[in-house]
Formats: C-alpha cells, sequence, structure tokens
C-alpha cells in the first residue's frame, strides 16, 4: 500500500490555502445529505456516531445526586439490528463520497465500536490502526461495580485494502513528539471549562463534546492544508472548529437545530492560523533536487572554493564542472566525503563547509536558500 507519510509534496506547495478555505453546516439527515456530495470529493471524514449506550434509568452518584449522562433521543435504538442498519448506511453514504486517497476516523465507546469496527470491514474499509484516547480527567464509575471508563477508541480507516496515497504526516507527528514515533495511546483531557460550550441556562449545550485537542491531533496526522473535511454528526461543530483553524474546508451535517446554530457561531468565530504554521512538513526527500553544480552556477560557490569539514582536517578544491577534488581524487561532494572519511557513503551536503567571514557555512544551508526561491516562486 502506498502511503504519503510527509504530507503535501513541497515540489508542489500548496499556496494561499487561507482563502480557499470554508466551513458550512448543513441540516438535516446525515445520510441524505452526503448523497448530494460529488463522489469521490471527500478527503477526511471524522464521525462521532450515537454510541447507543443502553441506558436503564438515571444514573446517580453515591450522594444520589445526578449525573449528567447521555439519555438523548438520538441515542436510543430499538435493538442491536437497527442500530447496525444505521451504521451501515451512514458508513455507505461516508464511502461513496470519499476520495480512493481518503481516509475515516470513528469514534466510540465498548458500546458500539466494536460492532461499528466489523461493520466497517463488512463494506470494504481496510483498518490502518486503532486509536485509544486515554482521557487524564474520566468520569468516575459511581457504582464502584465496574473499571472507571477512561478511554474511548477511534478507528482509522483507508477507503479498501488497495487505498493508495492516503496522508499520513509521519515526520511532523515524530518532530512533534521529540524525534519520537507517534505512539496509538493519546493522553487527552476531556472537554472541559471555556471550551465547552453552554447554554443561556449554563448547562451543556451537547453531552458529548469532544476536546478539540482530540480533533486537532486526527487532522494533524491525517490531512493536508487546503483539504475538505466532512462530519457527518456535526454536534457542537468541534471538527468544523479545529479544521477551519487548521486551513481545512469543511462540511458538517446535524439533524438539531440546536446542536447547528451553536456550531456556526462557534465555527464564525475562529480565525485560521497564519499560513507559516500550516506549511506541510518539508523532508530531505520532499524537497525539490538541487544539484552542486546549480550553487556554482549562481556563484554561492566559486571555482576555487576551498570545502573544508567541521574540524578542518580535509579540504576539497571545488571545480569549475561541480565536481570536487580532494588530493588526486575527483568526484561528488558525496563520494569525497566518504573518501575523506574512509567510509562507503558521506552525505556532502552535511560534511562540506565554506568558510565566511562569520565562520564555517554548511553547504547544505545555501541549498536551502535555493529551495526557499523555488517554493516562493511555486
Amino acid at each position: 500500500m502506498g502511503v504519503s507519510r510527509r504530507g503535501a509534496s513541497a515540489k508542489a506547495p500548496r499556496s494561499h490555502f487561507e482563502s480557499e478555505v470554508s466551513s458550512r453546516i448543513v441540516i438535516g439527515d446525515c445520510v441524505a445529505e452526503m448523497s448530494k456530495l460529488p463522489a469521490s470529493s471527500v478527503d477526511v471524514v471524522f464521525a462521532d456516531p450515537p454510541y447507543n449506550l443502553q441506558l436503564k434509568g438515571d444514573l446517580k452518584r453515591p450522594d444520589e445526586s445526578h449525573v449528567d449522562a447521555v439519555n438523548n433521543d438520538w441515542d436510543k435504538f430499538s435493538s442491536f439490528t437497527a442500530y447496525d442498519d444505521f451504521t451501515r448506511a451512514w458508513l455507505l453514504a461516508c464511502r461513496r463520497v470519499m476520495k480512493p486517497s481518503a481516509t475515516i476516523w470513528v469514534i466510540g465507546s465498548y458500546h458500539n465500536i466494536f460492532r461499528v469496527g466489523s461493520i466497517m470491514q463488512d463494506l470494504g474499509f481496510w483498518v490502518l490502526n486503532d486509536i485509544v484516547w486515554r482521557k487524564s480527567n474520566p468520569m468516575p464509575n459511581f457504582r464502584g461495580r465496574r473499571f472507571t471508563n477512561a478511554h474511548e477508541t477511534m478507528i482509522w480507516a483507508a477507503r479498501d485494502e488497495n487505498a493508495k496515497g492516503y496522508t499520513f504526516n509521519y515526520e511532523a507527528l515524530k518532530a512533534a513528539n521529540e524525534d519520537v514515533q507517534a505512539r496509538s495511546d493519546w493522553l487527552i483531557p476531556l472537554c472541559t471549562g471555556d471550551e465547552r460550550l453552554k447554554g443561556a441556562d449554563g448547562k451543556k449545550v451537547h453531552p458529548t463534546q469532544k476536546p478539540e485537542g482530540l480533533l486537532a491531533r486526527v487532522l494533524l496526522s491525517s490531512s493536508k492544508p487546503g483539504d475538505l473535511v466532512i462530519d457527518p454528526f456535526n454536534g457542537t461543530g468541534t471538527t468544523g472548529a479545529v479544521a477551519k483553524r487548521l486551513g481545512r474546508s469543511y462540511i458538517g451535517f446535524e439533524r438539531d437545530k440546536v446542536y447547528a446554530k451553536a456550531a456556526e457561531e462557534r465555527i464564525a468565530s475562529i480565525e485560521p492560523l497564519p499560513e507559516a504554521t500550516l506549511a506541510p512538513f518539508m523532508t530531505a526527500r520532499d524537497a525539490p533536487r538541487v544539484a552542486f553544480s546549480e550553487l556554482i552556477e549562481r556563484g554561492m560557490i566559486p571555482p576555487g572554493t576551498k570545502l573544508v569539514d567541521s574540524k578542518k582536517k580535509h579540504g576539497a578544491l571545488v571545480r569549475a564542472d561541480g565536481a570536487i577534488m580532494l588530493g588526486d581524487k575527483v568526484g561528488s561532494i558525496h563520494r569525497m566525503g566518504a573518501v575523506a572519511q574512509g567510509s562507503e557513503a558521506c552525505n556532502g551536503w552535511t560534511f562540506w563547509h565554506v568558510e565566511t567571514k562569520k565562520g564555517l557555512m554548511l553547504i547544505d544551508d545555501l541549498r536551502a536558500e535555493i529551495r526557499k526561491e523555488m517554493a516562493a516562486a511555486g
């Protein structure tokens, strides 16, 4: 399976994506409304469907005070069969609008996520990961008859087994994690404080509002600026708010007009982050190729310049043809770097330096200047 591990290619960088970003909420049944979208038009789906909690009566704390749990009609189904039919319908609607390279995230609890996962596999989705959202501040188990439910599970899947080119921003995630691979268990607190939307009565607008930190990690890991993100169960618009802030376009679907209004106001107040902070992470593999001879042609390193290593132990003469000479040997910056060290291979860009008035300067820094010009021109 081909994977775009680095996000958008630096060879064809996106620019001015802020002006292209749009956000809207469609009021109505998600299955019916998604049928109006063009097929293969969506880059990422995030779905937070009803969990079918099957609550029997009110929940109370040991002191008999009421627990504000999910008891809304939208989370009630007559049977597991009815829930499965509902799940199959919205998943099929999502699959139709997903691009071949798109991925889908579905979050759930032990009440529903195993049923959802089974149906996803039956429909042809290809599971890439299951992510455990570990809550740093979970609600206690007041009855003391079970373990505290301290996590939820997210399924991350491609449209099908043969999906190619899906986005996984591996290097960016690793860099943000102190150069350690990002793991599949995420410790993120529940949505609380000012982030929690409340009505005029001071009560929560929505019982299961997800934290923006969770959605930020989802979208930063699996999408690029300018991508179209949809959420079949918009709720109070967490996905839309984060998508707009991160320079992604967004469509949310919501049946409840109260939720939709709260989400619209919330998303409208969001300002996208500066474009420079959202630029796709560029690795050496992604960066446009710049030959050493181009530095010579631009006059950045004239023929006759002496290249040295960081300790000035070795010196090589730059030739007019782009090769360098080390003693009586001639070759590329890489080959001569390897010869200087007595090794099989060498990255000449990070081995050789030029002397300046301010001290030694890596030739890779000069290459970076050319790449910056190329990116601006693109």
